[in-house]
């Protein structure tokens, strides 16, 4: 008999934010496979004597290949076991999600999904704002900065991401983030379009900055750091006081 996947969404790291079912399921796990953003305290809600192991994928580091993940995980499941796929955020958020189903379908291997607090909602929570705002901002976008070669990608649609009535989300966006801010600002979005920069989301470094989109794009050039981070702009990050 095969086992059976619980993609578990972890939220953005503050253990407080799983939910009741994730809890469940990591309780009852016999493996998780989890990723780096997924580690620490969470993990601590697994029995003692389930198998751990890391399959997280980071910018600029050594990470294993997604056919690795997938195989790994297929073949936990078709030894019978229960298996926790343990992705941070939600799942269903840039998570790499569908790749790791369509091998679990392409095997018969039953699973579920459960869903989690996205880091751009604790984010905005850290920082005191709403995702939408009536009259100035009806509209939410979250998008990647990053695509498979770790680039910004070459068919976003700028004309929506330069929407100053839209409050837009980058994810994985801080070594992108200056050139985007260019082509926004070429696509007539202001420069001093208010933006947020949201770092280790729910952690005790947990950081919230605010820029512009120029002077944000101007940071993230003069600086390097590893830390995961979040991108904010729009009409949502102005500071009401």
């Amino acid at each position: 008999m095969s086992g059976f996947v619980s993609f578990v969404s972890s939220g953005p790291g503050d253990p407080e934010l799983l939910t009741v079912k994730a809890v469940d399921r990591l309780q009852n796990a016999e493996v998780v496979l989890f990723d780096d953003l997924s580690s620490g305290p969470i993990l601590e809600h697994a029995p003692k004597d389930a198998d751990l192991i890391g399959v997280g994928k980071r910018a600029g580091r050594a990470s294993p290949k997604q056919d690795h993940v997938s195989r790994v995980l297929v073949d936990h499941a078709k030894a019978g076991l229960r298996v926790v796929r343990l992705k941070s955020g939600d799942s269903g958020m840039f998570g790499r999600l569908e790749e790791e189903l369509t091998a679990l379908r392409a095997e018969g291997i039953p699973f579920e999904i459960i869903p989690g607090v996205t880091s751009a909602s604790a984010a905005a929570a850290t920082a005191g704002i709403p995702l939408t705002r009536r009259l100035t901002a009806r509209r939410v976008q979250f998008i990647t900065g990053a695509d498979v070669t770790g680039g910004l990608p070459g068919d976003v649609n700028m004309a929506a991401l330069a929407d100053p009535m839209a409050t837009t989300v980058v994810y994985m966006g801080k070594r992108t983030f200056p050139a985007l801010a260019q082509r926004l600002m070429g696509h007539g979005l202001a420069g001093e379009t208010p933006a947020l920069l949201a770092e280790a989301v729910s952690t005790p470094a947990e950081k919230v900055t605010r820029f512009t989109i120029q002077t944000l794009a101007q940071h993230l050039e003069e600086t390097t750091s590893s830390t995961p981070a979040l991108i904010f702009y729009g009409a949502l990050a102005e500071d009401d006081g």
